[in-house]
């Protein structure tokens, strides 16, 4: 059926585009009402109706087909289409909420696993959460409905001319409007075009330097500024580095909110201390690449380059100078692929969630089910027991998680009765201002004080006397409000030890990157270190005048997929925005002649990042460790990316079990590699790989993966389960017997697991013990008949 098309018979999409503006407008309205700016409204308002009138034009080609195709077809899509951009409208607005920052091209550099971990972690699950979801749809149907019932005594063409006015507007305004004020949906789609264009520009061309390695120069120009201020023993010292989860200058010394960080407050004058120190990312996966390699971000963050690009570090230089390296955090390493960056470094030992084992208790699940792990005096108290017997010299880096969302913790009452007292000490106006923050700042307190209790009993260690501690903030957390873009990144740095011979605070600016290069100059130029004729570190290495200045150019990754801003000398550009930093670390908007100086180094960098990452031009030298990784043919690849076309890592894993269940054992083999690449402390997955190597009868092979799921994840009962098979299959009794033991000494209580280990006993003739566990299993199970006919055959 033909339709003829008329002003008058495409009123009914004019009405659907105009009430998904109003939505965009209501909900603007909402986002700041609680401090409410008119002139940020008004640049709101502008913005919400170009981006409804822009999504109106683009979606107006396919309602037109639509309706060619059946007359009502083509409204009908449309209200599903626009009703769920105003759900997306909504979420985005409740991420910019939470974060103090608009979702941009970050939504491209994290996995869905990790969007989840991250989303479960922030949010309690509840019908309230999911019900402004429901409404909205209906809000936005409703308006349809009031147009459609009442739009004739509207004049729609006055309605469109207002519509193009703001249009208009909005053009002549958009150089001066900020993210603030953009709308999400538009700031999301511009900000991914944004940065693939950058990322385009950075690599276009056949990029090429004067030379192949451009971060390479002689060790000895980077000076060694740490020397002066230690006394230098004859033993290497051991190296501590302790990155607090969110700790921002906002909060520590004479911050916007301080008072909640005593203990770090009293180390500022017993320290090496720089106050005006920037971490070089926004969020946690930039710190161990910044901190331990000073290295380049690559597309989204370094740690998720896959291959990673040959480079050194800390943790290898330190390593193959015999020190013992360990790190410890409480939550699972394998997020933001913190464990290949570690094992590609040669760390002897990583000590996460899942090997704190019992006596240890992970913060409270929230209502969704989940935690992060173990709360920071838990990952204090396993640092100290294993430091019993860890051999000296040592680097060990420990990562905090309390100080994040849920900002949950043990004894969280009492801490916030502290607030309570502390926000008394401080004005009316600071009062109202922080008292909606009582329990972030409940976990500093909380997190100072467990940084306090570790200190004290490390001073107790008959080798804290040669220790160096470094603490410093991963980035600054995100629940409070920034003062602007800087304050992100603003995060102190001490570097504390009783080797010190006199302390200093710095005005200087320096940044993550050039913490290693200077700890690597001071100890090979003052201890029994192997010499290093290169380095190809990003940064130059820390500034220690005391006045204010900045003699490094430093590039900063806001979020995963989005290099944003830089600071170079005392300017800071963000945004494509230019600002002066004075001497107590504020911005000033400026716009003069140096504008394109910064500009153009900073794009500089941007080729830079994309040569040294893309093309693999950090070092042909590196010293690191790397464990071997599974590579795959091109036919192999070929066959993962076809196996797991919409597939995350779970159902990958459902996937291959399937068909090792279906005897196609190469591809579910191959899909565990896959997995493994990635998650190499996914228990389920090497567990199910070891089982199919023994069920094709490579029993060395399988007790090799099967073992390295017990070294990684000593507390995941089916590994052991497993290894018992394969050790009854090869005739291994001896060996099921210990494995059983392991087993029980780690408190795995499976009755299953028991029950193996009574027969384990049988075939090795010990009925006394065979008897003890199965009248054990019984006692609990009285009724299980393979339980009650194995009692029998032990008489």
């Amino acid at each position: 059926m033909k339709i003829k098309f008329t002003y008058k018979n495409s009123l009914e999409y004019i009405y659907a585009t105009v009430s998904l503006i109003i939505v965009f407008c209501l909900l603007s309205l909402i986002e700041i009402l609680k401090n409410f700016e008119i002139q940020l409204f008004a640049y709101k308002l502008v913005n919400d109706f170009f981006t409804g009138t822009l999504i109106g034009l683009l979606f107006f080609p396919l309602y037109l087909i639509l309706k060619y195709i059946k007359k009502s077809l083509g409204i009908i899509v449309i209200k599903i289409v626009f009703s769920i951009i105003v759900i997306i409208q909504l979420a985005l607005i409740g991420y910019s909420l939470t974060t103090h920052i608009n979702l941009g091209a970050d939504l491209l550099g994290y996995s869905l696993s990790d969007m989840h971990t991250t989303v479960t972690a922030s949010l309690s699950l509840s019908f309230l959460l999911f019900l402004p979801f429901i409404i909205l749809p209906i809000v936005y149907l409703g308006l349809i409905w009031l147009f459609q019932s009442f739009g004739h005594n509207i004049n729609t063409k006055i309605l469109l001319s207002v519509i193009f006015i703001f249009g208009v507007i909005n053009l002549l305004l958009a150089s001066g409007i900020k993210p603030v004020s953009q709308n999400k949906i538009n700031f999301l789609l511009s900000d991914i075009i944004r940065t693939q264009n950058d990322i385009a520009s950075a690599s276009e061309g056949n990029l090429s330097f004067k030379k192949e390695f451009p971060l390479e120069k002689a060790a000895e120009d980077t000076k060694d500024v740490l020397g002066p201020f230690f006394t230098i023993q004859k033993e290497k010292p051991n190296v501590v580095f302790i990155i607090i989860e969110g700790l921002g200058s906002d909060f520590t010394d004479d911050g916007e909110y301080k008072g909640f960080t005593p203990y770090l407050d009293s180390l500022a004058s017993k320290s090496l201390y720089w106050e005006n120190f920037v971490s070089n990312a926004g969020r946690t996966f930039g710190a161990l690449p910044s901190l331990m390699g000073s290295l380049p971000f690559g597309e989204n963050g370094f740690m998720e380059l896959n291959p990673l690009p040959k480079h050194n570090s800390l943790i290898s230089i330190l390593k193959s100078n015999g020190y013992t390296t360990t790190y410890y955090s409480g939550d699972e390493s394998t997020f933001d692929r913190k464990s290949n960056f570690l094992e590609y470094n040669g760390i002897d030992k990583i000590i996460d969630i899942n090997k704190f084992g019992p006596g240890y208790v992970k913060t409270k699940e929230n209502s969704g089910g989940f935690s992060w792990g173990f709360p920071d005096a838990e990952i204090y108290r396993k640092t100290l027991e294993e430091l019993k017997v860890k051999k000296e010299p040592r680097l060990d880096i420990i990562m905090t998680l309390t100080n994040h969302e849920p900002f949950d913790f043990p004894s969280k009452k009492a801490y916030l009765e502290k607030v309570d007292r502390i926000l008394k000490t401080k004005s009316d106006s600071d009062q109202n201002r922080m008292s909606e923050y009582k329990d972030i700042f409940s976990c500093l307190l909380y997190t100072d004080n467990s940084l306090q209790s570790f200190m004290e009993a490390y001073s107790k260690r008959p080798d804290y006397a040669n220790t160096i501690f470094v603490i410093t903030g991963d980035h600054r957390l995100i629940p409070i409000p920034p003062k602007d873009n800087l304050s992100r990144f603003h995060v102190p740095l001490y570097i504390f030890s009783p080797l010190l011979k006199k302390t200093a605070k710095f005005k200087s600016i320096s940044s993550h990157t050039d913490v290693t290069p200077s700890l690597v100059s001071f100890l090979t130029n003052n201890y029994a270190f192997n010499k290093i004729e290169k380095t190809t570190w990003l940064g130059q290495g820390l500034d220690t005048v005391r006045q204010f200045r900045n003699i490094h150019s430093i590039p900063l990754m806001r979020y995963k997929g989005s290099i944003n801003d830089y600071i170079y000398k005392d300017y800071f550009y963000s945004d494509e925005n230019m600002f002066k930093i004075d001497e107590n670390f504020n911005l000033s908007e400026t716009d003069n002649d140096m504008t394109e100086t910064v500009s153009s180094s900073f794009t500089d960098f941007k080729k830079l990042n994309a040569y040294l990452t893309t093309k693999n031009k950090i070092t042909n030298a590196a010293s690191s460790f790397k464990k071997p990784t599974y590579t795959f043919t091109a036919e192999e690849f070929s066959t993962i990316k076809k196996l797991t076309k919409g597939l995350d890592h779970d159902h990958t894993f459902f996937l291959a079990r399937d068909l090792a269940f279906k005897k196609e054992r190469e591809k579910a083999l191959l899909l565990c590699n896959y997995i493994l690449n990635d998650l190499p402390n996914y228990g389920d997955v090497r567990t199910l790989k070891g089982r199919i190597l023994a069920w094709d009868g490579d029993y060395k092979n399988a007790e090799k993966e099967l073992l390295e799921v017990i070294n990684r994840t000593p507390f995941f009962g089916d590994s052991y389960l497993a290894l018992i098979d394969v050790y009854w299959w090869s005739n291994q009794n001896k060996k099921a017997v210990a494995i059983g033991e392991q087993a029980l000494g780690n408190q795995i209580n499976d009755a299953e697991l028991g029950y193996k280990l009574a027969q384990a006993y049988q075939k090795t003739n010990n009925l006394v013990k065979s008897n003890k566990i199965i009248d054990s299993i019984i006692k609990k199970y009285p009724k299980n008949n393979d339980y009650l006919n194995f009692k029998k055959s032990l008489k």
